[in-house]
């Protein structure tokens, strides 16, 4: 199948340099995300999905969200979302109500508990995205990045969602999580 990278016309076989760019990309991003997690969870006793989730839910204001919106959000499938709220709702982080406009749904809510929980892992949090992210990068390193970013978003968004080249549905995924 031939492809298209950076508006020139390839077959399916990366070149050394697109393979070594990809293979540095996603070995860095599971390092850097395996040590942010490592900080908060001994900082605050928090997971990075915790954070997540209690981030979403914050900056919905004073709105609840329902499970899809939140899933959506923080780009989960709903079966790890639905498993990992009832987690965070034994420890009190999060509270489920039922939904005004559908009897059947729900909608959630941070808790006090859940606001002073991430209240205490953001100071940390952000110092570690400091010391191990911005701290490794000069200023137009840093412009770099937010543009390759940028055009990877808008990127993947142009990506039909039923596409059926699940090898690219997958490397989707995969970059997500």
């Amino acid at each position: 199948m031939s492809t298209t990278y950076g508006g020139s016309p390839r077959n399916d076989r990366l070149s050394t340099e697109e393979l070594r760019a990809w293979r540095g990309f996603f070995v860095t991003a599971a390092a850097l995300r395996a040590q942010l997690e490592a900080l908060m969870q001994e900082a605050s006793g928090l997971s990075g999905g915790d954070y997540a989730v209690l981030l979403a839910l914050i900056e919905a204001g004073d709105r609840a969200l329902r499970p899809s919106e939140l899933a959506e959000a923080i780009s989960w499938e709903r079966s790890r979302l639905s498993h990992h709220l009832g987690r965070m709702e034994r420890r009190g982080l999060v509270r489920r109500d039922p939904c005004v406009v559908d009897s059947r749904g729900s909608e959630l809510r941070i808790t006090p508990a859940g606001r002073r929980a991430q209240r205490a892992a953001a100071g940390p949090h952000m110092r570690a995205i400091r010391e191990y992210f911005a701290e490794a990068l000069t200023p137009e390193q840093m412009h770099a990045l937010v543009e390759i970013t940028d055009a990877l978003t808008t990127h993947l968004a142009s990506l039909p969602a039923d596409s059926s080249d699940a090898v690219a549905r997958e490397e989707r995924v995969r970059i997500q999580s």
